[in-house]
């Protein structure tokens, strides 16, 4: 496996995950922490400054890599139907925005993400790949226990448009059982390593009870562009509904906390409210 930029056609892959599909819509609900749960449209369905040098220096196992339980099983909502785009924004959740963060979770870098979010108290979304959830189960209840909604973002990260039905339910069914082993809920939520989505991954995603998230805001910080670049992709980006792309895996990850300590204090000084989607 390598590193999502070093995958020909990242750009046209994106451009094609976002043009699927049509519009259409169905409630889901998004949780605004200043108030009432809001509905927001969903995508069309199928038809039927610097870190530490100790944290700069950081080793990681799988840094060449993509990327990146004892609990009762919590309620489940019912099985969402199969989509033709996933959920890009969520217009109807008001002065609020979705930060995420893909590949991990990584024993270095995560835990200065949740610590960043316990200060300010918010939640965010989290898309783990099974093989990092499985070797970094402590980090996982962590997230789970800080109150942030995990996701699914396969096993190893693969280009999933690649591989058969057989290979992408592979991908995708043990990466929700390690979570749900661990948390003692199934995610809710998957996104597709390199926002790659096809038909078959929407069905088994839709199968297995996920809805699809992808993002409004990249930051591209797997290109580790400098602090300053994602801060400033992140405040330009800013508005109502608009879901945020980061990592906290698959390389060096320190430009990508420190930003994080930037950009989310000034968001929130902004009036913009960080929440996570809620299903019912």
């Amino acid at each position: 496996m390598k590193h999502d930029q070093r995958l020909p056609g990242r750009r046209t892959l994106l451009r094609l995950a976002a043009g699927l599909g049509a519009a259409a819509a169905v409630p889901v609900i998004a949780a605004d922490p200043a108030g009432e749960p809001v509905r927001a449209a969903a995508p069309p369905t199928a038809g039927a400054a610097g870190l530490p040098s100790a944290l700069r220096a950081g080793p990681t196992a799988y840094r060449l890599q993509p990327m990146t339980a004892g609990t009762p099983p919590r309620f489940r909502p019912a099985a969402p139907p199969v989509r033709t785009r996933p959920f890009e924004e969520l217009p109807g959740i008001g002065h609020a925005m979705v930060l995420t963060f893909d590949d991990g979770p990584d024993p270095f870098y995560t835990p200065h993400i949740l610590a960043t979010l316990r200060e300010h108290d918010v939640r965010a979304m989290f898309f783990l790949c099974g093989e990092m959830a499985n070797d970094n189960q402590d980090l996982v209840r962590a997230i789970a226990d800080d109150g942030h909604t995990i996701g699914n973002h396969s096993w190893n990260h693969p280009l999933v448009t690649r591989l058969s039905r057989a290979g992408v339910r592979a991908e995708l069914e043990p990466t929700s059982e390690v979570i749900e082993r661990i948390t003692g809920a199934a995610p809710l939520w998957y996104r597709a390593p390199y926002g790659a989505w096809n038909r078959n991954s929407f069905e088994i995603a839709a199968d297995m009870g996920m809805e699809p998230m992808a993002w409004t805001v990249d930051t591209l910080d797997w290109t580790e562009p400098g602090v300053g670049t994602i801060v400033r992709r992140v405040r330009e980006g800013a508005a109502p509904g608009v879901v945020v792309l980061s990592h906290d895996a698959g390389g060096d990850r320190s430009q990508s906390v420190a930003a994080l300590r930037r950009y989310l204090p000034e968001l929130l000084d902004d009036g913009y409210r960080i929440t996570v989607p809620q299903r019912r």
